[in-house]
């Protein structure tokens, strides 16, 4: 190499390739192109091979020749004649180096004619051979087609059968003697950066030089070696001009504190896809899901791969990339891994035909239809509506309709702009619509979208469509007006999504997770660390964000960004990315004021969208650097000649050496430093790329080459942290380098069957590691307290966030699922596995077997503890849940029905075990999954189950909770006291079953049997049940011990203790109660475990106290222990309150369950009371309604003319009066559960009990050392009461039903 480049640090080109056809390796059938020799000759793909490249090897970058050669022609060589279309095509690709940073290529394909005889003589010998077989197989006559059909270029065209084999032979044949061949040539430029236009001007002017009459003003090698030798890079924030063979080409590079470098036309993808669509996809890219492009035109599959990654900014897609990925290689598509590929389409098969491995997960973009298929449950990005509208605003000033105009992009070329002249463009084949038209055309887009928003409330007035005008500045723009339309559109709708995350995140700072130890053993652990309070994090966020958040705090790109956040201290160490959105954040800062905490959805627009664009006009106006002109070199007599319409072999001697040291460009040329400089920084600045951080896979190869590289997605999991920051210790980044090095750059040639199987291999072990890394999190997410005694940090799960994991398990179990299947059938690999299982075990059932088929013997059926006297245990039954689930008409798809019966297990804590179960019918797992599948490695296999067990361990309600809205079968039984038995009970009861969703009303219960079983709409989980009977019959006294009731379709089994009499005359005189649930734990008998969750509220076992006065009699809990118990209490219930409203649990179980308000309170009126007389059974609403006698007596004498004191004795005389005279027949004690419950919801509490301390009828009824009479007590319990007022307390219906107040 020369001085001048030595380092290669600020070469524009690496490489200047040529591919096509080798005369004298002749016609080789591309076998890996799957293509159907049934097709006439002309339409299947041959082999193509690199028949040249300049220079030999550059060092910092190897040349790698079956890479480009697969890339340069994705479909190999195609044929046409002179009747057919040969318009050049442009395409890009990537090509992912030994280091994991990216190398572009820029590639134009054009057919020359074929001169070798022995390629003319092969061909029409294989259409002798075609047409012979097809007179042989076709029979059925059918209309001829004109040539002008048969010629079009389709890689699968309908052979029409004819009755004579003349027919065929004139009408789908090549003739030596009349037609003439041509085949596709290449000529490709391999750059360290994506500059697509000037690439794409320079490829185009070479090619329109041996295409010109005209010989070009000096040999093509001259244009060749100054492009690769004598035009650099242009430095950060700078423009740079070079020649090109008939014209100037101008590039410009951002600034550091810019945007990265983004040169391929965003509104080509808009022009494709349309607003609405491509936010879908980038929400989809966003979440990390399976993405799949789909189109004709490599270009189209490259330009919307690039985009939507650019527009992430500044996240880094972290997974597979394969932008483009030839129909032939679609098994690659089997990986199970998030992934980003472009399969091209052959232009003939339509979706349907379309047999993609997995599609549960799968976002299918088929770009050339407009069309885009979603996985189910998406969420909405945040402020989607007005998102929308501000991407639409900028697309209209350019010109470009917000609904997409696939029309516009069919030629394939640049991007048409309102403001640039519709006319031909000849040089590249490409003809603009007419002008009117397309105006037209545009004006009923904006007339549309105008009617739209005015309809919303938005003005469009100052929407200005640009034109030249627009544009027409003192200094000229040194590129032409189009390309720099296309740099403004680009900056401005890259502005416009970036300034979404700066809003979104600006706070993101105060939430990351420092870590305490060094960097060394933070590395070490980093699997085991939290490095972002998404908890609270979420609760500051407005409603409607939380579920594409929640989901988005999960993925790796999230992850990576916030390690790269943590491992950078100062600016000096930032990556570009980080630097850039730090620099963005603090502005908003400065600029809003925000406070941390402000959660709101406002709509802020992008504001500095006309700094950006100055930024980029300035650079092409005034151009910084002008490059070498391209010279004669030192070339033989008559070399550099050419024939026109053939690209000529070039001189190998002139181009594999650059120029020596003293070249005049050395001399001219700027310091070296910068050029160093800047090539060490090129990837981190314009492609966000560290060479020691990526985890794309960016490249296209044959089988094992490609699942080698999806390995290192697995391995890259393990070394996130040294892989996405510039600063961690060089000793980390060489240990993941020489991890990956190995796999990530294989042999192309190697392709032994031991390769492909330690690469499924790796999958394997990869997907074991998530499920056991998934399953981790989401228990140490749902054991909170425990989790915290276990030095997990504190941490609390919300219902969003527990969702949020749920779906990634189910995502998770379809990847495993649809690895290594022999046929897909159905979009849910999971549930069509269950479908052969129930179809292959309802076969095999025999009609005298036990029960339905499916279920599991007796001796496995569930108990539950206490309950199993009361009803019988369900049983366990994979193929029941099934049935459950296919019986619910709101899940309409196979991935719904595969997501609720997952959720549905895990509720029952069955999944592991019905898996088990699934997974034991080794024939049907044999015929359905090949050899190297996960499910059929035995060891990996049961590991992965045993994970799944330890859900087992925590309760997850993530069914019903979900569907809310379905019908669920419930059983409710009655138990009575076993000592004082209800055989002689003659009155009718009733229950009326209330839950967190609804209540059912009044349902009598059989005297003779008491159980009902009844179907209603999903009820959650349940909170209250009342209870009573109608007091009829001679004997209407009734001891309940509990009220049991299950849910038949998730098992769960609640509990509801009574332990008091119902009737006339005895206890409390109540003829119904209100009884609080708790759930039982369900074990087997084979299966005994505790549940390490802390258990719902619960109601008092034992029946309340009521205090029988004898002068011996204590109170059972000091005044310090009932303090606590009314502290405890209150702290429950202001808890519940700063919980996110989703989130709450039952507020009726932190008032009347166990150790609730009411009872505290209960505590606090019993002690210290005393009685007349012996043996009375005295109730605290007895000492209520005699201070209610008081208090009315002294407001009628106007004794006290405190006008406070009145208002509080009127409110506590009402609330008494209206409870005694309520319909209902609840007792004493249900009365003063009630008068607590409405105090709290008044917020009047605090009130009576200053009223009753000073009340005499307490001191008459209470001892002197009561807590009632102590004034310091007293007043302190009144404060901690009054921390109830901030809080808008709502009532079950059950508790104050029958009270008008």
């Amino acid at each position: 190499m020369t001085t001048g480049f030595s380092s290669g640090s600020s070469r524009f080109a690496d490489y200047f390739v040529i591919c096509g056809l080798d005369t004298e390796s002749g016609l080789e059938p591309d076998e890996l192109s799957g293509e159907n020799f049934e097709q006439s000759p002309l339409r299947r793909t041959f082999k193509s091979k690199v028949l040249a490249h300049y220079p030999d090897n550059v060092e910092w970058n190897p040349f790698d020749q079956d890479a480009v050669g697969m890339l340069c022609m994705p479909k190999g060589l195609s044929f046409r004649t002179q009747v057919d279309s040969r318009e050049p095509q442009f395409h890009s690709f990537i090509i992912t180096r030994e280091d994991g940073s990216r190398t572009y290529g820029f590639a134009l394909t054009f057919f020359e004619e074929v001169t070798s005889k022995q390629i003319c003589s092969a061909m029409q010998t294989l259409y002798h051979m075609h047409n012979a077989e097809q007179y042989d197989i076709l029979h059925t006559p059918t209309t001829p087609h004109g040539p002008e059909d048969q010629r079009l270029p389709q890689p699968r065209p309908m052979l029409h059968a004819a009755p004579a084999i003349s027919r065929l032979q004139r009408f789908n044949s090549y003739d030596i003697s009349r037609d003439t061949l041509y085949v596709s040539k290449c000529i490709c430029l391999i750059t360290p950066m994506a500059f697509a236009q000037a690439c794409r001007k320079v490829l185009e002017q070479l090619h329109q030089a041996v295409t010109s009459p005209q010989p070009p003003p000096l040999p093509l090698e001259s244009f060749i070696y100054n492009i690769l030798y004598e035009v650099p890079l242009p430095p950060s924030g700078r423009s740079l001009k070079f020649s090109g063979v008939y014209g100037p080409v101008v590039c410009q590079r951002p600034s550091t504190s810019e945007l990265p470098l983004f040169d391929f036309a965003i509104s080509e993808m808009f022009n494709l896809l349309g607003v609405e669509n491509v936010l879908q996809l980038f929400t989809c890219a966003l979440l990390e899901l399976q993405i799949l492009l789909y189109s004709q035109h490599y270009q189209r599959l490259m330009t919307v791969a690039e985009s939507i990654t650019a527009l992430m900014f500044p996240f880094q897609w972290q997974h597979v990339y394969v932008p483009i990925l030839p129909a032939s290689l679609l098994h690659f598509l089997d990986a199970p891994v998030p992934y980003l590929m472009g399969l091209h389409s052959n232009g003939q098969d339509d979706r349907t035909k379309l047999e993609l491995p997995q599609e549960a997960n799968l976002c299918f973009v088929d770009i050339d239809n407009h069309f885009i298929e979603l996985p189910e449950e998406l969420p909405q990005f945040p402020n989607k509506l007005e998102f929308i509208q501000e991407i639409s605003e900028v697309l209209m000033s350019f010109g470009v309709s917000p609904e997409g105009n696939i029309h516009s992009s069919e030629s394939q070329g640049r991007p048409r702009f309102r403001s640039v002249d519709m006319v031909s463009d000849k040089r590249n084949g490409n003809l603009g619509s007419p002008l009117t038209s397309y105006l037209l055309r545009e004006n009923e887009t904006i007339a549309r979208l105008q009617a739209l928003v005015k309809r919303t409330g938005v003005s469009l007035e100052k929407l200005e469509v640009r034109d030249d005008a627009s544009c027409n500045k003192d200094a000229r723009a040194q590129c032409d007006e189009e390309e720099l339309k296309m740099h403004q559109l680009n900056i401005q709708v890259r502005e416009v999504f970036a300034n979404r995350f700066t809003q979104m995140f600006a706070d993101y700072e105060v939430f990351v997770i420092q870590p305490s130890h060094d960097k060394e053993s933070w590395f070490t652990n980093r699997d085991q660390m939290q490095n972002f309070d998404k908890a609270s994090f979420l609760s500051d966020q407005p409603e409607p964000y939380l579920p594409f958040l929640s989901r988005f705090l999960e993925t790796q790109m999230f992850a990576s960004f916030i390690d790269s956040k943590i491992l950078c201290h100062d600016d000096e160490e930032k990556e570009h990315t980080l630097r850039v959105f730090d620099a963005r954040v603090d502005k908003i800062r400065m600029l809003n004021v925000r406070t941390p905490t402000l959660r709101t959805s406002m709509y802020q627009k992008c504001t500095n969208i006309e700094e950006a664009e100055k930024a980029i006009e300035m650079r092409v106006t005034k151009i910084d650097h002008t490059a070498l002109h391209p010279h004669l070199l030192d070339m033989k007599i008559g070399q550099g000649r050419y024939e026109q319409g053939f690209f000529p072999r070039l001189q190998s001697d002139v181009l594999s050496t650059g120029p020596t040291s003293n070249n005049r460009w050395a001399k001219r040329s700027a310091p070296a430093q910068w050029r160093r400089r800047d090539r060490q920084k090129q990837h981190a600045e314009h492609l966000y790329l560290d060479n020691d951080q990526r985890e794309h896979v960016e490249c296209l190869f044959p089988e094992p080459q490609l699942l080698l590289f999806l390995d290192y997605y697995w391995l890259s999991q393990s070394f996130r942290p040294c892989l996405k920051s510039v600063s961690v210790d060089l000793k980390y980044i060489q240990e993941a380098r020489n991890l990956g090095t190995t796999i990530r750059q294989p042999k192309l040639s190697n392709l032994s069957p031991s390769v492909i199987a330690q690469t499924n291999w790796k999958f394997v072990e990869g997907l074991l590691k998530e499920c056991r890394n998934k399953t981790k999190r989401m228990l140490v997410e749902k054991m909170g307290r425990e989790a915290v005694e276990l030095g997990h940090g504190e941490v609390s799960i919300t219902g969003v966030e527990e969702n949020t994991l749920i779906a990634s398990l189910c995502d998770l179990l379809e990847r495993i699922w649809s690895h290594g299947l022999q046929v897909k059938q159905g979009k849910s690999a999971l549930w069509s596995h269950l479908l052969h299982y129930q179809d292959s075990k309802e076969k095999n059932a025999t009609p005298g077997g036990l029960g339905p088929p499916g279920f599991i013997h007796d001796s496995e059926r569930r108990k539950s503890d206490g309950g199993g006297s009361a009803m019988p245990p369900l049983r366990i039954s994979l193929i029941q849940d099934m049935r459950h689930i296919q019986n619910i008409g709101e899940i309409k798809t196979d991935v719904g029905k595969a997501r609720a019966w997952v959720r549905l297990s895990m509720e029952k804590k069955l999944l592991s075990r019905h898996l088990k179960q699934l997974l034991s019918d080794h024939e049907l797992t044999k015929k359905l999954y090949k050899r190297y599948a996960f499910l059929r490695c035995d060891d990996e296999k049961e590991q992965f189950l045993y994970h799944l067990l330890s859900f087992n361990a925590v309760d997850y309600f993530c069914f019903t909770n979900v569907f809310t809205t379905i019908m669920i079968p419930y059983h409710v039984v009655i138990v009575p006291s076993k000592k004082l038995g209800g055989s002689m009970f003659t009155a009718n009861p009733w229950v009326c079953v209330s839950g967190e969703l609804s209540e059912t009303g009044v349902l009598q219960v059989p005297r003779n049997t008491l159980e009902i079983t009844f179907e209603c709409q999903n009820l959650g989980k349940l909170t209250t049940v009342q209870m009573g009977h109608d007091n009829s019959g001679l004997y209407a006294k009734w001891l309940v011990e509990c009220v049991v009731v299950r849910n038949e379709i998730t098992g769960h089994t609640y509990k509801f203790p009574c332990g008091r009499w119902l009737g006339k005359g005895v206890d409390d005189g109540s003829l119904e109660r209100i009884l609080v649930g708790e759930l039982m734990t369900p074990t087997t008998e084979n299966d005994e475990r505790m549940c390490r969750t802390p258990p719902m509220q619960q109601s008092p076992g034992m029946m309340r106290r009521f205090v029988t006065i004898s002068p011996s009699s204590k109170p059972k809990l000091n005044t310090g222990q009932i303090q606590e118990g009314v502290g405890e209490a209150i702290n429950g219930i202001v808890k519940h309150f700063h919980k996110p409203e989703k989130e709450r649990g039952s507020l009726t179980l932190l008032l009347c369950g166990e150790y609730g308000l009411v009872w505290a309170l209960e505590q606090v009126f019993q002690h210290g009371f005393k009685s007349p007389r012996l043996f009375k059974n005295v109730f605290i609403w007895d000492f209520l309604e005699k201070a209610q006698v008081y208090f009315e007596s002294a407001e009628q004498r106007e004794a006290t003319p405190d006008e406070n004191w009145q208002t509080r004795v009127r409110h506590f005389c009402r609330f008494m009066r209206a409870i005694n005279s309520t319909s209902r027949n609840i007792g004493k004690d249900g009365k003063f559960q009630m008068l607590v419950c409405l105090g709290a919801r008044d917020h009047l509490l605090h009130h009576w009990i200053a009223l009753l301390a000073d009340c005499p009828i307490t001191s008459q009824m209470y001892e002197d050392s009561a807590l009632i009479k102590d004034r310091s007590l007293v007043n302190s319990l009144i404060r901690v009461l009054q921390t109830l007022q901030e809080f808008n307390i709502t009532l079950e219906a059950s508790l104050v039903k029958g009270v008008g107040i």
